[in-house]
């Protein structure tokens, strides 16, 4: 049988390894290969995959894309070490989560013996949830 105290257990283990993460960023690397403007240049002969390649790193923030060149060698290796650690981070950010959402099945709802107080959760809980959309006049 699951119980809280197990879950909380697990949580608190979990919660020690977000220290283990270091450095760590979203979003993927990308490689690529251009044609130049220069016509006689060995891109535009049939079959040559063109100049490069060029390592892309890049990412959304707040809706928008961001991106970064990235040299190859050390600098390609940092950065993607770092994608990869953000990767584990989001998959520990997932387990983190349903822990808690297991937590929060079995946490007791506590209890209210006082009738008038019961009442005044339940109207203030049905004035938050049960409120009228707001209409936009017809100006």
């Amino acid at each position: 049988m699951d119980d809280l105290q197990t879950y909380e257990s697990k949580r608190a283990r979990v919660y020690e390894r977000l220290e283990s993460f270091g450095d760590f960023r979203g979003g993927s690397i990308s490689v690529s290969f251009s044609k130049c403007g220069k016509k006689n240049c060995i891109c535009h002969q049939p079959g040559h995959p063109g100049h490069g390649p060029r390592y892309l790193w890049s990412t959304t923030r707040k809706g928008k894309s961001v991106a970064q060149h990235v040299r190859v060698g050390p600098e390609l290796e940092q950065v993607r070490r770092q994608v990869e650690t953000g990767r584990r981070f989001q998959t520990w950010c997932q387990e983190v989560v349903e822990l808690n959402e297991q937590i929060c099945r079995l946490r007791p709802v506590p209890e209210i013996e006082d009738e008038q107080e019961l009442e005044r959760l339940k109207k203030k809980l049905r004035r938050k949830y049960l409120k009228k959309p707001t209409r936009k006049s017809d100006d």
